[in-house]
């Protein structure tokens, strides 16, 4: 009996270092999976942060073009209108002067459409 109660000993010990190894596996395996996860994630990140650099890069090259179109329409549209107060300032004088006399200078006359009933 004593040698068939070692026997049971030696097989009880046998499976928990089996059960030991095999949880040491799954331990290991899980470590490897999330180290895995994690490697991918940051490689994600930097492929994400790259194609952002060049997305920005490409963008302020566009607007970059746009943004001088932009500066030479403003700089046109403020032309124009210092133009057009400089010849506002000119003939301000001129235009007062037209529409005084043309308002207070009234010369009656007849239509000449007209009629006298008869």
């Amino acid at each position: 009996m004593a040698s068939q109660s070692q026997g049971i000993q030696q097989l009880l010990q046998a499976e928990k270092r089996a059960a030991e190894k095999v949880a040491d596996a799954r331990k290991r395996k899980a470590r490897r999976l999330k180290q895995a996860k994690e490697e991918a994630q940051m490689e994600v990140e930097q492929y994400r942060r790259e194609r952002e650099l060049e997305f920005q890069s490409k963008q302020q090259a566009a607007m970059g073009s746009q943004g001088n179109l932009s500066a030479e329409v403003e700089q046109a549209t403020r032309r124009q209108v210092q133009g057009m107060q400089s010849s506002q300032q000119k003939n301000r004088e001129l235009v007062l002067a037209q529409l005084l006399g043309m308002v207070c200078d009234v010369r009656p006359q007849v239509h000449p459409n007209y009629r006298i009933a008869a």
